[in-house]
């Protein structure tokens, strides 16, 4: 099918209608890969704790590795998006193929290097013992498919960049699913089936990420086709992205490592609270996410079309959606703050829990400022100035952090206004490129308007 013309482009017509419908899908497929993380901490639970730390080491060490290669979803997102919305087909598959070689031949280096550092890469996270002949098994097993998570990755962002956002929701949800269905038949053994462990969690993995990947090739060459030849020049525009977004990324797990830090030095009860907010607030952000990658597809289209008057509504409305989602995440997070309290706080850390709780609810919808600024700047292709912007926010909260003094009291809620002042400073320079327009600004409005 191919994409709307500028002109009449169902945005135009009904702006807040097209934005839920396109991120509605983005959600739902964010969701799946956690959710069946879930699962499989379920079942390699029941094999005991030493399984289960393994398990917990490895997928760590997996995410932060594949999190450096995202740029391959989100440059390759933007490009298409843009070339669709300059009416060039042709550019738009080259592009598209190139972020899948270069994804191919990543992954492929990914396999060979990680499975020889498997075992330092376990030692370093203190594992030691079974724990760390489970993680080596784990992450051997799952590097296996580390050609197609990557291949996904890309793919996706080539689906999205044509607003297709059913398609990588329905490859999300079949691979998760698939990968639940194995876990019990290969951790545990059926029939003929051996019992695998921790190996089998692994294998489940890897298979459904290699189904995965063949579902999203067949599904880009459906909507672009293969390119007939691959440019050098092209190449290096996506290595330019990269190096932007993963300083910007390492600068962002930066100042969330020192936040961990910080927190832990306090005390145990001190990391345990913090621990729990954490894993709320990374869930809350796939919502936001979600906006965001809708933003960046359009953006990128009306920017290609050469229609900036369309890309900054899109601004608009991405940003009042963001915002909304942020007030009923923030009421749920006050609202819920006894159920999460008794779910995943120990006793002995709940006199710290409440205050720090509610900075973090309070910051949800600047958080959803941040996220939606930062796909509208994804969309322009903008990636200098988020990586100049995450610079400023991560050094004045990890000075702020180190001149913490953990031992007063009140040190853990600290914590957490600092990160309350990082995402703020992060909203504050991602609006202002938007509005008015600060530096080079790529939205910035004609004179006049």
């Amino acid at each position: 099918m191919a994409a709307p013309a500028a002109d009449s482009h169902p945005f135009l017509r009904a702006p807040h209608r097209t934005m839920l419908a396109l991120s509605a899908p983005v959600l739902v497929s964010l969701i799946a890969e956690p959710l069946t993380g879930l699962a499989d901490t379920a079942f390699v639970a029941r094999l005991g704790s030493g399984p289960l730390a393994a398990l917990g080491v490895g997928t760590v060490l997996l995410s932060g590795v594949f999190w450096i290669f995202n740029f391959l979803g989100i440059g390759t997102q933007t490009e298409v998006a843009r070339t669709t919305g300059a009416g060039r087909p042709e550019r738009a598959r080259e592009i598209a193929g190139l972020a899948l070689v270069l994804s191919a031949a990543a992954g492929a280096g990914l396999l060979i290097l990680g499975a020889a550092a498997a075992v330092p890469l376990a030692g370093a996270m203190g594992a030691e013992g079974e724990v760390q002949a489970g993680v080596v098994i784990y992450l051997r097993i799952r590097l296996l498919a580390a050609p197609a998570m990557l291949i996904t990755t890309a793919a996706f962002g080539a689906l999205r960049g044509l607003q297709d956002m059913m398609t990588p929701l329905r490859i999300a949800v079949g691979l998760n699913l698939m990968n639940v269905a194995l876990d019990p038949l290969l951790i545990f053994g059926a029939g003929p089936i051996p019992a695998m462990g921790i190996a089998g969690a692994a294998w489940a993995t890897a298979a459904s990420q290699w189904a995965g990947a063949a579902w999203s090739l067949a599904s880009v060459r459906r909507r672009l086709g293969f390119p007939a030849r691959l440019s050098g020049a092209d190449a290096h525009l996506l290595l330019v992205v990269g190096r932007d977004l993963f300083f910007r990324t390492g600068l962002l797990t930066a100042f969330l490592v020192l936040g961990t830090r910080a927190a832990t030095r306090i005390g145990a009860e001190a990391g345990a609270a913090h621990q729990a907010i954490r894993q709320v607030w990374v869930f809350t952000a796939l919502a936001l996410d979600a906006f965001a990658a809708t933003a960046q597809s359009l953006v990128g289209y009306f920017c290609g079309a050469g229609r900036i008057a369309a890309a900054r509504h899109v601004a608009r409305v991405a940003c009042a959606w963001s915002v909304a989602a942020g007030v009923l995440l923030a009421a749920a997070m006050l609202l819920g703050e006894q159920a999460v309290a008794r779910l995943l706080v120990p006793a002995g850390a709940l006199p710290l829990f409440g205050t720090a709780w509610t900075v973090a609810a309070l910051s949800q919808p600047l958080n959803a400022v941040s996220f939606a600024t930062d796909g509208v700047h994804w969309g322009t292709g903008d990636y200098r100035f988020l990586r100049n912007a995450m610079a400023a926010a991560t050094g004045a909260g990890a000075l702020a952090i180190l001149l913490l003094d953990e031992s007063r009291p009140g040190a853990f809620t600290s914590v957490w206004i600092i990160t309350a002042g990082w995402i703020t400073i992060r909203a504050v320079f991602g609006l202002l490129r938007i509005w008015p327009g600060i530096g080079r600004a790529p939205l910035a409005p004609p004179p006049g308007e």
